[in-house]
């Protein structure tokens, strides 16, 4: 299998196929706001997600579950303004799409004439297959999740890693074959064994996209504050830290607040 890197202008759904297919990792991050939308997309990352993770890192919130679609839909319009090449895609937030497949269709259809965004995601199998099926019906790509499915927290009742029994991995893998035969064009794997994130890369031709998922996904995401050490007490298995922006960041606004107190800032040259 070739590793010949193409490169794209504008990244697409069909791209991130053609990575696969030519043996291309994948690479995706969270984003949340133009300005840090604007300096990942120059990055050339891959795909763009306005995660539901907002609830947390821009919000405060302990879950994911308190997002609302007007929120998530102001998260996609500011990073969508800013992004030139990479595909963006919107996590459909808790309570606007498992239960009626109706409701989970005006949910994307908001998202997508009101943000621009250019695909959703949404999180689950076989239980939400009638809400997929009527979303991608009306021509918008959708991307799976898989494993840990963070909106199900409560039901889980905790974070540790998914399917590692045999029954669980089973229906993992079946239900990974069902959103691709849908016509999903990938699916995030959190949080699973790394054999079974094999098998299931294997086993389907939509690229997977890993979260301590492990190294055969088809590619990986983070979150962008985590990547960047914004998020210090967060220390999970999965995470590699690129940056420590939280040191950094409190040691140079405490040298500005020393500086204005000691009336070294503004200097004669900083002022007019």
């Amino acid at each position: 299998m070739s590793t010949a890197k193409k490169e794209y202008k504008r990244v697409t759904v069909k791209s991130l196929v053609d990575m696969k297919k030519q043996g291309e990792k994948i690479s995706m991050l969270t984003a949340y706001d133009y300005s840090m939308a604007k300096i990942v997309d120059a990055a050339n990352v891959d795909v763009i997600l306005v995660g539901d993770s907002a609830s947390n890192v821009m919000a405060g919130h302990e879950t994911t579950l308190p997002i609302t679609l007007d929120q998530m839909i102001y998260h996609a319009s500011s990073v969508i303004r800013a992004v030139n090449r990479a595909l963006v895609v919107v996590d459909l937030p808790f309570g606007s799409y498992q239960s009626d497949p109706k409701e989970a269709l005006r949910s994307a259809i908001r998202i997508m004439k009101e943000s621009g965004a250019h695909a959703v995601k949404v999180e689950g199998g076989e239980e939400i297959k009638e809400s997929v099926r009527r979303i991608l019906n009306a021509g918008i790509p959708v991307m799976g999740h898989l494993g840990l499915t963070p909106q199900s927290i409560y039901k889980f009742g905790t974070y540790t890693v998914r399917a590692k029994e045999s029954q669980e991995a089973k229906k993992l893998l079946d239900d990974a074959k069902m959103l691709e035969k849908l016509g999903c064009f990938g699916i995030v794997l959190e949080k699973i064994p790394a054999a079974l994130t094999k098998k299931v890369s294997e086993s389907i031709t939509i690229p997977t996209i890993g979260i301590g998922g492990g190294r055969y996904a088809d590619g990986q995401v983070l979150v962008i504050h985590d990547l960047l050490g914004m998020t210090h007490e967060f220390n999970p298995r999965f995470l590699r830290r690129y940056m420590h922006l939280f040191e950094d960041m409190s040691n140079a606004i405490s040298q500005y607040v020393a500086d204005v107190k000691s009336k070294d800032f503004p200097s004669e040259e900083e002022q007019y």
